[in-house]
């Protein structure tokens, strides 16, 4: 808090693409994406029926929001208004994201802020996360977390300090660590592979012809798709999964061709949700994709031969997690 003639000043919170100074005093984007100029804030046009979520309630969710309340944690579920959270609560399944909320990239479709973190990390994570992940009882729990170019390798050995963190506190967590490509980096991906972890995701995120300019530069498809299959080729027991938004352009035949590529990879687990513009200055929606078309695609994908295929136009990442680790094949 700043000070004008001795009266403190309180700083207004950064607007969405406004540069800010974070507390560990770096700068960043707020959301990811620069205001452009000339840039045109269309009046919202609203959304499809089945985008409305259930209101989250149930003993499970109501336990989990209290220890989360009480001890003043973080979960990727509130901070990202997961549609989600009640469902995923309940059955005992969160998502905490490490290393940071700045992110060195700057995805188009992604409201995650974006600077450059300059190597700073929290060295007491590790076991604050799986101090964490016991309080709340999680029986399945996902990691995420910004990529991170900005370190020597990529924050690999800071996820798998957190994951060998809950593996010590509670044994019977099955973990699930959504990570960043690394850069292709091989040997940074077996660190966490080998970290005792059950699901190892990285996000292809669109089809092949949309990768850029959906994603940042330095993502890449196949650079993607060489990271899930040396991370199956590695430790063939460790389920590997990735995920695909709908609604960028994308045609029917590149989903197939997208579904074929990964199960090239051996990519096990794959879900499969509706892109939701987070801001204006972010990628448009270019279609919204019915419940019975994604329905249609769950099909494709488990004739594929993918374990599970989670599909729905609510669907995020991290969804039903703890049900696909398990192979149910169970209906949306």
């Amino acid at each position: 808090m700043s000070e004008f003639k001795s009266i403190p000043v309180v700083s207004a919170p950064p607007r969405s693409g406004e540069k800010y100074l974070t507390p560990q005093g770096f700068t960043a984007i707020k959301d990811g994406a620069r205001a452009r100029a000339g840039t045109v804030v269309q009046a919202p046009t609203g959304k499809p029926r089945w985008l409305k979520a259930p209101l989250a309630a149930g003993p499970g969710f109501e336990a989990v929001r209290r220890t989360v309340r009480e001890h003043r944690l973080a979960t990727v579920c509130e901070e990202a208004k997961c549609p989600n959270i009640g469902e995923c609560w309940n059955a005992g399944t969160a998502t905490i994201m490490v290393m940071g909320a700045v992110c060195t990239r700057a995805c188009r479709f992604c409201a995650v802020d974006t600077g450059n973190p300059r190597g700073w990390l929290d060295a007491e994570e590790p076991a604050n996360v799986a101090a964490s992940v016991e309080l709340m009882k999680l029986r399945y729990v996902v990691l995420t977390s910004v990529d991170r170019d900005d370190l020597a390798d990529g924050g690999a050995a800071h996820y798998a300090a957190c994951v060998r963190a809950i593996k010590q506190r509670t044994p019977a967590t099955a973990v699930e660590a959504l990570t960043p490509d690394f850069q292709g980096v091989l040997r940074d991906v077996e660190r966490v592979v080998d970290s005792g972890l059950e699901v190892f995701a990285q996000n292809i995120e669109t089809v092949r012809r949309l990768t850029h300019p959906v994603r940042d530069p330095r993502a890449g498809y196949e650079q993607t798709l060489a990271v899930l299959a040396h991370a199956k080729a590695h430790r063939p027991e460790v389920l590997t999964k990735s995920s695909l938004m709908l609604g960028l352009g994308e045609t029917d035949a590149e989903i197939g061709e997208c579904m074929d590529d990964l199960r090239a990879a051996r990519v096990d687990i794959l879900t499969l949700g509706q892109y939701l513009r987070p801001t204006v200055h972010h990628l448009p929606v270019e279609r919204f994709v019915t419940p019975d078309e994604f329905l249609r695609f769950r099909e494709w994908g488990l004739q594929r031969g993918f374990r599970e295929c989670v599909s729905g136009p609510l669907v995020r990442s991290s969804y039903r997690a703890e049900q696909a680790l398990a192979g149910n094949n169970v209906g949306l």
